[in-house]
C-alpha cells in the first residue's frame, strides 16, 4: 500500500529557503506572489494491506525520523 505524507515548517517558524523562492519568483516578474513556504513529500510503500495499520506504520516513521516535531508538521494523505 502507497502512503503519501506532506512535511512542513510549523507555522511561526522562519523559512528561509521559501523566502528565496519567493523572493527569486517576484524577481521573475512573478509579483503577485506573496509568501512561499516549503516542506517535504514522501510516497511511501509499505508491506501492508490494511490501510489503518499502514498509515501507522507511516505515523511512527513521520515521528521517529520524517518530521522534527519540534519545528514541523506532517500530514498523512
Amino acid at each position: 500500500m502507497k502512503v503519501k505524507v506532506i512535511v512542513t515548517l510549523k507555522n511561526g517558524v522562519l523559512d528561509p529557503q521559501g523566502k528565496a523562492i519567493q523572493q527569486t519568483l517576484n524577481g521573475m516578474s512573478f509579483d503577485n506572489v506573496l509568501e512561499v513556504r516549503q516542506g517535504k513529500y514522501f510516497d511511501i510503500e509499505v508491506k501492508e494491506s490494511d490501510e489503518s495499520k499502514a498509515k501507522t506504520q507511516v505515523e511512527d516513521m513521520c515521528k521517529k525520523l520524517l518530521a522534527n516535531l519540534v519545528i514541523e508538521d506532517y500530514k498523512i494523505l
